[in-house]
């Protein structure tokens, strides 16, 4: 999903840059030919900052293939989608992980990726899978972009933690929300979807009325919100953050266990299930790859079991492949949505662009 660095990790998305941003040059790290300098033996993977895997994991797809993996990153989610298809006729690599469901169409309509059913890609939970007539992406991992709370606040206050979107619109949660901005940013925008599922084509504009009114903080990504906004993360403490609420993820929780030393028995922040809306993430071949056969062994890494099963602890998303465990970690602190909104590829295609115009002259005005 997805912005996502904690506490110093991934961003599964997240300083996101606006369209315009992405005319920003590119790392020199690429080269024609896929990025890989007409080196067959090297594979080149583009995504966005919050990518991450075991090395020895990575190793052992070296090993098997015979290829190299090179990694660039190129910024958060939003910037890096819109850099790729700037490039798409000289790509910078040769397979593209990081488009999620709230950008997906951009990507698509702009020809961004070339057609690829990757091997095993049958053992993806069908609710997952898109674009089956043509296979220019593969679902990867998923995740819900959530309302995340600080713990300590509201017990200190005697304030029980907000529930709904509803709830983060009543005067008791005045100035206690921070989000980031839907026009830069993966979590920003999946949060504005979420509302507009909530509320419909027609109330959501109403809803974020409401919510500017009771002080609602924007910036610009993630890491900002989460790392600098918010009280109860690990940055947020040490910089004397006040926002208690934050748009992060619902796996945000374990995140904070797991990078806590000491580690705590209980996590110090946890979601407001009904504000969450599901996110996926997908790869795809690019257009123009130089190493394309390279390209098409990476993608069926990710779908590995190998892969899915390393990915969560990395990047602090879900599997999406049957069978895939998910770890203990994930059970304790930070249980999937259990109703999360959702909205069809479709749909946020159709509206998504007015949706963010919109929503800029209402909120940042």
């Amino acid at each position: 999903m997805h912005d996502r660095s904690h506490a110093g990790t991934p961003a599964r998305t997240f300083l996101a840059a606006a369209l315009g941003l992405g005319l920003v040059t590119l790392s020199a790290c690429g080269s024609s030919g896929g990025g890989s300098g007409g080196d067959s033996k090297t594979v080149t993977l583009v995504s966005h900052d919050s990518w991450a895997a075991s090395k020895s994991v990575i190793k052992d797809f070296e090993k098997r293939s015979g290829y190299t993996v090179r990694v660039l990153k190129d910024g958060d989610a939003g910037q890096a989608v819109n850099k790729a298809i700037l490039t798409k006729d000289n790509p910078q690599g040769d397979v593209f992980f990081g488009v999620d469901n709230t950008l997906l169409s951009r990507a698509l309509d702009n020809g961004l990726f070339q057609s690829y059913a990757a091997k095993g890609a049958d053992r993806v939970l069908p609710k997952y899978r898109v674009d089956q007539s043509r296979h220019r992406v593969t679902p990867i991992d998923t995740g819900d972009i959530c309302v995340n709370y600080d713990k300590a606040y509201f017990s200190k206050h005697k304030l029980a933690p907000p529930s709904s979107f509803a709830d983060l619109a009543e005067p008791a949660y005045k100035n206690l929300l921070v989000t980031e901005n839907a026009a830069t940013s993966s979590p920003g925008l999946g949060f504005l979807l979420g509302t507009a599922a909530q509320y419909g084509d027609d109330g959501w504009q109403a809803y974020w009325k409401k919510l500017r009114a009771n002080g609602v903080k924007v910036v610009d990504g993630w890491e900002q919100a989460y790392d600098e906004e918010f009280s109860g993360s690990a940055g947020g403490r040490k910089a004397g953050a006040d926002r208690p609420l934050v748009v992060s993820y619902a796996s945000s929780p374990p995140a904070e266990v797991v990078y806590a030393d000491p580690k705590p028995s209980t996590a110090p922040t946890a979601v407001a299930q009904g504000t969450c809306f599901r996110q996926t993430e997908y790869a795809g071949l690019l257009s123009n790859a130089g190493n394309t056969k390279g390209g098409k062994a990476f993608i069926d890494f990710l779908v590995s079991k190998e892969f899915q099963e390393d990915m969560p602890l990395n990047m602090f998303v879900y599997p999406v492949v049957e069978g895939a465990k998910v770890p203990a970690e994930f059970t304790a602190y930070g249980p999937a949505a259990k109703d999360p909104e959702t909205m069809a590829p479709s749909k946020i295609a159709a509206n998504r662009d007015q949706w963010v115009k919109s929503w800029t002259s209402l909120v940042l005005k």
